[in-house]
């Protein structure tokens, strides 16, 4: 049963019938102005609020209130928003910087439990302080407000950014070797001849052998648009790719092994020797773990004089390493929620991808010159 109409008829002069037709039809003032225009032109029609509100997809108050402006004020003021009960207290811009510089600390400095910052914690320690900080007008600041404050300083103190700290002192000077090594190569690639070849490797240990405990539901059009896999696992422990990309031609050399020592570092490198032509220099690009610079392997590298050559990466340096982009796009595709039911599932599966790789090889390049780097760290 419709709500019965109390409220009086709304008569509009032809004068205000035809300016209300022409905002009703606007595509340039604002839009609360149309709907309003439209509220009194249906209502000076007849029709009633409940239908108005039906047809403009809103509810009856903000019907009500429009027509009963038009009706003590008349339709120019019903057109408008009423004036408001004044300014609202201005924060200033002291207030403002102390609300920065607090972003800029740690609440566990503070005394609380938390390492960073949420919006809530932050609104709440600026309420309970500003009084004694010289900023009363921040006594009912929300963390919106925070929020906008920290984001016009461009501040997200709830985020961590991670970056790796330069501890090598010779950072610069065990750098270079290793980029003249990529514009050598670079060089020689265009040429089509060199008398070494260029090896960026490194290992990427920890991958798991994890096997599902259901089978996965495929996408079904219309319905599911990936794929649904029950969230309990079983581990099977884990694996090491220890890896090798030519620099020359993007073939990757590659064993995947239960554990990464000495023995299956020079297992690799009589990997290099057995497949790489005798005639060549091998030239690896590699970090300082332990077991490149071992006995064991001292002792091999003497067996084999001259066949390889070692360019180190400097100490947390190992992004300089070509071979980290290889590992990335490993992790981006293959182990991306890969599953199986063994180790040597995963083995096979890893080599078989790396086989689909060198189908097609494509040659990693670095782009940065060594002011680039440096001015990226």
């Amino acid at each position: 049963m419709p709500h019965p109409n109390k409220m009086p008829e709304l008569i509009l002069a032809d004068e205000e019938r035809a300016e209300l037709e022409e905002l009703s039809r606007s595509r340039v003032e604002a839009i609360r102005s149309v709907e309003r225009a439209r509220i009194l032109l249906g209502y000076s029609r007849g029709e009633t609020i409940s239908g108005i509100a039906s047809q403009m997809g809103t509810n009856r108050p903000k019907i009500q209130r429009t027509i009963s402006k038009a009706l003590s004020l008349g339709i120019h003021a019903a057109l408008k928003d009423l004036p408001t009960r004044g300014r609202r207290a201005q924060i200033s811009e002291e207030a403002k910087s102390w609300v920065v510089s607090l972003a800029c600390d740690k609440p566990v400095n503070l005394g609380y439990a938390q390492e960073l910052w949420t919006m809530q914690l932050l609104a709440i320690h600026v309420r309970k302080h500003c009084k004694e900080a010289g900023h009363p007008a921040l006594i009912r600041v929300s963390k919106g407000t925070i929020a906008k404050i920290l984001k016009k300083n461009k501040l997200r103190p709830h985020k961590i950014r991670y970056y790796v700290e330069r501890r090598d002192p010779e950072f610069e000077i065990k750098m270079i070797p290793v980029l003249h090594v990529y514009k050598e190569v670079e060089m020689l690639r265009a040429q089509g001849e060199a008398d070494f070849v260029a090896i960026s490797y490194d290992e990427k240990p920890g991958i798991q052998a994890i096997e599902r405990t259901s089978a996965d539901r495929p996408p079904v059009a219309g319905r599911y648009p990936s794929n649904t896999r029950d969230y309990e696992y079983i581990r099977h422990g884990t694996v090491s790719f220890m890896a090798g990309i030519n620099l020359f031609s993007g073939e990757v050399y590659a064993q995947v092994v239960n554990r990464h020592r000495s023995r299956e570092f020079i297992d690799f490198l009589k990997i290099l020797d057995g497949t790489i032509p005798k005639e060549k220099t091998v030239r690896i690009i590699l970090d300082n773990h332990s077991i490149h610079i071992s006995k064991e392997t001292r002792q091999y590298l003497k067996s084999v004089p001259g066949r390889f050559d070692f360019t180190f990466t400097p100490k947390h340096g190992s992004w300089l390493n070509l071979i980290e982009c290889f590992f990335s796009k490993m992790a981006r595709t293959l182990l991306r929620g890969i599953r199986v039911k063994s180790k040597e599932e995963l083995k096979k599966r890893i080599l078989l991808w790396v086989e689909e790789i060198n189908q097609v090889p494509v040659p990693f390049r670095w782009t940065y010159t060594a002011e680039d780097t440096l001015a990226k760290m």
